[in-house]
């Protein structure tokens, strides 16, 4: 995959890792601010629909000032939305923006938690977006974070009262959190939730409004703001030498596959939240009424006393001096009955007790993965950076061994062991949790209940480091990770994960049979250890025949692949269905795809699929065969094009001149093209010239924010938001003799069926006279929407504006979309087969 460059300048504000699981490495500074918030007994979760929703000005405002542990509740995952930086769509980009919310996290101080809600693409109504989600186990998702999180306050994003006016899954987030602030709290209500989390009760619910919800600057000036509190978010951290939206500028520009890579901001900035329910608000404290100090937990005040100390006469020089008050702190606080502030701070002042004594602790694999049923050679290291006494009394691995020490960590004298860990037959693969099994539209499958909200699937390969600290014990347990190093990049870290002894995948996702010849499929299988041995058959409809039935594998050495090619033959008729590899190692079967993603801003990630393609029989003919392809945001149009005989060059926007074009039939723009590349502002004349000379230009789908044009068109033509995200709307021909409806595909109903997410987004809405609307087509209760394919006649060519997701249907498979974007390319080529049989 595609690696895309980060400046990575924010790495000393967030010493977390980049490329995998990099040790902190703090300085005294984010030291000194730990101890602060480890002070302060408050927390925020703050809620809405989806990653990139939040609000990362306020999420920071609140952990970075106030001090507060503070989490985002985002009900999806983000797999319905685009990708600017990949070809990755659905789950996988789901798993990119999973990633990304974490890289924010890490960046302005939240946590981060989910509920098994599956974004399944644009929703104009909450009444849409609950017909498809299963609303009682949102609901019962959103009540479990709140239990198990307890928070002091929630925020919303947005605003339960104006369901309609936004995106369904921003309001249905909003209508949810205000459902679950009364019953997180209700005894009677969720029973079945309390074995994972006792009831909890906030005190305040709020609503992050801004002048935007109230259409204008002026509007929201007259507005009563009785009930509301705002905060001035620029506010400057001298201890990171940034100021509070400097901060939240780094971390929404962690998402980077939806375009929010932005500048920096600086400087006084108010931000209001608006009280929905709880408690009257008593002056500009959101946490008002709320004890946050140490006092708030019986047993508390000794244990304040002595870190209220630390924090007041921090040693910035010398933060190790502290140790010996922090393991008094530490024993006070085994003792006290709150369970849920003990654990939190628990796992937070052994941090600092670590950071404090510069303890460095690493368990490195000599490799990055391992399969089930094999011993990895590991290298361990621990150091003492301070003169503090700490002994390492043993290592105990969590496949049950444990190595014996009882070794002093002298000041910066390095120890290090080489051992052995087992990978267990009972270990789990590594690949993320919800989708272990398939869901459906709506919402994921989750078996394991204990699982539910954690944004990624725990590491089970760790070791603890048992150690007495001042004669105190104290264990750090750590994921074992894999760290290496190459001359251009230096050292890396990556993290160690458990896979299978075999994958394979099908290098085709989609095989489009445009008649009833055989076709070659490729078969790529991926060995996970040595010496590999076994065979391989595909799984077919039972109308499909393939050739050979199977293959031997033969694999030496892991990591190893092994290509194989099989000849699948179609029916005579259009058909369709699916065809899976099913490798046999002795008397294992493995079905699954082992697919890497990797980008510099987030760590490597390895998930596990179904390894299956969809093969379709298509009733197909097309004219033209020379296809130039610009590349946008990202797709696999040029690829489907191919699969139904087209030659298709991807072709580079500053390449574009006159002598290049006149090689091609058509030039296919990709998706948000004109939002992404700068260089088509100066090309356009050279492309409408193409269409003058004969040539036809196909645009997809653009947002009206951002063109780097004025002119998209050779005639008037104006974007708007209008879009159709219900699948199965009817669609309705404005113009049924048109060409592009009747050649060389007879166009029907039909065609129509089977689409997948949307119909299409982002319609024109105004167009000149010489512009023909093709399609009409509406969501519910809606006025019809005319303008999702503008065809116009310009000079010798056609020049086809579409706001139709052939994105999304080409990689499904989808015939209809085929078959009419082949009548597309083929406008005002009917007479070509005829000029060609004369030339003869």
């Amino acid at each position: 995959m595609r690696k895309h460059l980060l400046i990575v300048g924010f790495l000393f504000l967030a010493p977390t890792y980049l490329n995998a699981q990099k040790p902190k490495a703090p300085s005294a500074s984010d030291i000194y601010e730990s101890i602060q918030k480890l002070n302060f007994l408050g927390s925020v979760l703050y809620v809405a629909a989806h990653p990139d929703d939040e609000n990362t000005r306020l999420i920071s405002y609140i952990s970075n000032h106030i001090k507060a542990r503070t989490a985002y509740l985002s009900l999806t995952r983000g797999d319905g939305g685009q990708n600017l930086i990949g070809s990755e769509l659905r789950e996988l980009l789901g798993v990119i923006r999973t990633q990304e919310l974490l890289a924010a996290r890490r960046i302005d101080g939240g946590e981060q938690i989910f509920t098994r809600a599956n974004d399944f693409g644009y929703s104009k109504h909450p009444d849409e977006t609950f017909s498809i989600w299963n609303k009682k186990q949102v609901l019962s998702d959103v009540v479990l974070a709140i239990r198990k999180f307890k928070p002091d306050v929630i925020i919303n994003r947005f605003d339960h009262r104006t369901p309609g006016s936004t995106h369904g899954h921003h309001t249905s987030s909003a209508m949810l959190s205000y459902e679950a602030f009364d019953l997180a709290g209700d005894k009677t209500a969720l029973p079945e939730l309390l074995k994972f989390a006792s009831i909890w009760k906030p005190k305040r619910l709020f609503f992050n409004t801004s002048w935007w919800f109230y259409g204008n600057q002026e509007n929201f000036e007259k507005a009563d703001k009785t009930n509301m509190i705002n905060f001035d978010i620029g506010t400057y951290y001298p201890l990171k030498g940034m100021s509070n939206n400097e901060v939240a500028a780094l971390a929404s520009s962690q998402h980077l596959c939806q375009g929010f890579g932005r500048l920096s901001q600086r400087g006084s900035q108010q931000e209001y939240i608006e009280l929905i329910k709880g408690e009257p608000l008593n002056g500009n404290d959101i946490f008002a009424g709320i004890d946050t100090s140490w006092n708030r937990v019986k047993g508390g005040k000794p244990i304040g006393d002595i870190l209220y100390a630390i924090e007041n006469n921090f040693n910035f020089k010398n933060p190790s001096a502290h140790v010996p008050q922090l393991i008094e702190a530490y024993k006070l606080l085994q003792t006290i009955e709150n369970n849920h502030w003990k654990t939190q701070k628990t796992k937070a002042l052994k941090s600092i007790i670590e950071m404090c004594a510069g303890l460095y602790l690493e368990a490195s694999a000599e490799t990055y993965s391992s399969t089930l049923n094999q011993r990895v050679s590991l290298n361990i290291e621990a150091l003492n950076r301070s003169n503090q006494n700490v002994v390492l009394e043993s290592i105990m691995l969590w496949d049950g061994n444990t190595l014996n020490k009882n070794i002093t960590l002298k000041n910066n004298l390095k120890e290090t062991f080489k051992t052995e860990y087992y990978i267990s037959t009972e270990e789990s693969y590594t690949s993320p949790y919800w989708l272990n099994e398939k869901g459906n539209l709506g919402m994921y499958k989750v078996e394991n209940e204990y699982l539910i909200g954690k944004p990624e699937t725990p590491k089970n390969v760790n070791i603890n480091f048992n150690l007495r600290i001042n004669d105190y014990p104290i264990i750090l347990t750590k994921n074992v990770i894999h760290r290496y190093s190459k001359p251009d990049k230096g050292e890396l870290y990556r993290p160690f994960e458990v896979v299978p002894e075999v994958s394979a995948k099908i290098s085709q996702k989609v095989v489009i049979f445009e008649n009833d010849k055989p076709h070659d499929i490729t078969v790529i299988v991926k060995a996970g250890k040595d010496n590999l041995e076994g065979h391989v058959e595909i799984c077919h409809p039972n109308n499909w025949n393939v050739y050979p039935k199977n293959q031997k594998v033969s694999i030496k050495y892991k990591d190893e692949e092994q290509s194989l090619t099989f000849t699948i033959i179609p029916p005579k008729y259009q058909s369709e269905g699916f065809i899976s590899p099913i490798i046999h190692i002795g008397e294992n079967k493995y079905t699954k795809e082992l697919i890497e993603i990797k980008y510099d801003h987030i760590p490597f990630q390895t998930v596990l699929l179904p390894s299956e393609s969809k093969v379709v029989r298509l009733d197909i003919q097309k004219r033209g065969e020379n296809i130039a392809y610009i590349q946008g945001a990202g797709d696999v149009v040029p690829e489907s094009l191919q699969q139904i005989g087209y030659n298709v060059q991807v072709i580079k926007p500053e390449a574009i001149n006159a002598e290049l074009l006149r090689k091609f039939d058509a030039v296919v723009l990709g998706i948000r093209a004109y939002n992404t590349i700068e260089t088509l502002n100066f090309k356009q004349q050279t492309l409408f010239d193409f269409v003058a000379d004969g040539g036809n230009m196909i645009v997809q789908y653009n947002t009206s924010h951002r063109l780097k044009t004025k002119q998209l068109a050779p005639y008037h033509l104006k974007l708007s938001r209008d879009r159709v995200t219900n699948e199965h709307a009817e669609v309705r021909f404005l113009n049924p003799e048109h060409p592009v409806l009747n050649y060389p595909n007879k166009i029907t109903q039909k065609d129509f069926e089977g689409w997948t997410q949307e119909r299409g987004l982002y319609f024109p809405n105004e167009w000149g006279k010489e512009f023909t609307p093709i399609l009409s087509m509406n969501d519910k209760n809606e006025s019809p929407k005319d303008g999702s394919l503008l065809i116009a006649k310009h000079g010798k060519g056609y020049y086809i504006y579409t706001g139709i997701s052939f994105f999304r249907e080409f990689p499904e498979g989808v015939s209809g979309a085929y078959r009419l974007f082949a009548n597309i390319l083929s406008l005002g080529k009917e007479d070509l087969k005829l000029e060609a049989k004369l030339n003869d």
